[in-house]
């Protein structure tokens, strides 16, 4: 038997490495570690050129930094390489599906399913963009056929659940959502987002004893956990706080920031951002970038395209890490902070000329200190534009809902308005986004701090 020859020992101790440093790259990006990650992934490639693991987990993580058509070449090398590779394609169908290109990333699903028939992962993103597309009939058969392969997949129940409960035409519907999401917890008890959504929709079906039971449940197995606690609160089991906590808000979006846009956008009717920014468009000079604009309760940055035209700077601050990470990876902010509100606000003196607030103050019951914090922070003349979730009658107070978010009515609007030394205050009513089937109406309202103002048109209030 021969020797090896000099080169082929090379070639081996050459696999060898490269394979140590790769599982080296995908322990530091478990573990969230991305720079390392990154670096470690380069230098797989660098001694494997085609190695086509390095190339698709490297582009995971460049979508996950913002680098998305960095990401989409990296994934498509590999998939040059190794073309029946599912997750691949699936991986590739997420950055399509998370940078609103819901075409190609079904393409990408159905040559995932193919390539890999059993990656129910895959089968119930097909099912997402389809209802994304509104394609809402395909959408029920995927999400069906996800069920009848995986029947023990807790996610698929409560993508079902969500998918009834979003397009709910009768009480069967929520019926049948609240099902959903009870089996979603009882597969995955890590699954709170189930089990919240279980306790919303009893309250809708009007199963109002049984939803505060699952609080009440929840709160005694976890009895630190802010959503169960303030949730207790929003279906009448306990007294509701001023505002949300920081937090439950904290906990609430940094584990919905993942899913955020997803769901916003399953939501078609979901108009905040776009409703907000036109209304302002009709009281500000046409856009120049010359102002310096504020995105209070940014989120993962839905308003910011719309506010940038706009914008000389643009800054956006938001509670939940989570959020401002996804944020960062959408752009077209100057600058992104994490931090309360209220007390981000309070610590800048007339450093803005517009603060604009899309669905953020609906955390807030009472708004006072909120809106005397941003009154401050804006500049002579600068104006405030926000949303809010409406009651509709005639008196002058706030109430928590069991969504957990606040309503208020016209009249409390004008008075905290004006005690916070705001004018030329208008208030339009609005359908915001949908639940359940049923609209959420809403109020959007403009108002301006006094003093030398920026050039603007001159619009009857509503």
């Amino acid at each position: 038997m021969s020797r090896p020859r000099p080169d082929n020992l090379m070639l081996r101790r050459t696999v060898r490495d490269h394979r140590a440093v790769l599982q080296q790259a995908m322990r530091a990006h478990q573990a969230d570690d991305l720079d390392t990650a990154e670096r470690l992934y380069r230098e797989v490639l660098d001694l494997h050129a085609a190695q086509p693991d390095a190339l698709h987990y490297l582009g995971v993580l460049c979508h996950q930094r913002g680098r998305s058509d960095e990401a989409v070449d990296l994934i498509r090398t590999a998939l040059r390489i190794t073309p029946r590779h599912p997750d691949a394609h699936n991986n590739l169908g997420n950055i399509h599906k998370e940078c609103d290109r819901p075409a190609e990333a079904e393409a990408c699903y159905r040559r995932a399913l193919e390539c890999g028939p059993g990656h129910h992962n895959a089968l119930g993103n097909l099912a997402v963009v389809l209802e994304l597309q509104s394609r809402l009939d395909e959408a029920f058969e995927a999400y069906g056929s996800l069920l009848q392969k995986a029947p023990d997949d807790a996610r698929g129940h409560y993508l079902m659940g969500l998918f009834l409960r979003s397009h709910a035409q009768h009480m069967e519907h929520l019926e049948q959502a609240a099902g959903c999401f009870g089996r979603a917890f009882e597969l995955d008890p890590r699954n709170l987002r189930a089990l919240e959504a279980l306790g919303v929709t009893l309250y809708a079906l009007k199963r109002r004893d049984e939803a505060r039971g699952v609080y009440r449940d929840w709160l005694e197995r976890e009895p630190d956990n802010p959503v169960p606690r303030h949730m207790l609160a929003a279906c009448g089991g306990a007294e509701a706080p001023p505002r949300a906590a920081d937090d439950y808000v904290r906990e609430l979006f940094d584990g919905f920031a993942d899913s955020f846009d997803e769901q916003l956008l399953k939501n078609l009717d979901y108009r905040a951002p776009q409703v907000l920014v036109d209304a302002l468009g009709g009281i500000l000079a046409a856009p120049a970038a010359a102002l310096d604009v504020l995105d209070a309760g940014c989120g993962t940055g839905l308003c910011a395209p719309l506010l940038r035209p706009y914008a000389r700077q643009l800054v956006g601050v938001d509670l939940s890490g989570g959020m401002v990470e996804k944020a960062r990876a959408r752009g077209g902010y100057d600058v992104l902070e994490v931090a309360e509100l209220t007390g981000y606000l309070q610590a800048r003196h007339e450093a803005w000329d517009l603060v604009v607030s899309a669905d953020t103050l609906v955390y807030f019951g009472e708004l006072q200190e909120a809106l005397a914090a941003t009154r401050n922070a804006l500049c002579p003349g600068g104006w405030l534009g926000f949303t809010l979730e409406a009651l509709d009658e005639d008196a002058d107070r706030a109430e928590l809902t069991p969504s957990g978010r606040y309503r208020h009515t016209r009249r409390y609007v004008e008075r905290v308005l004006a005690a916070a030394g705001f004018d030329d205050v208008r208030i339009a009513a609005d359908t915001l986004r949908r639940e359940a089937g049923q609209a959420v109406a809403g109020w959007v309202v403009l108002a301006q701090r006094p003093g030398r103002g920026m050039p603007a048109d001159d619009g009857d209030a509503a």
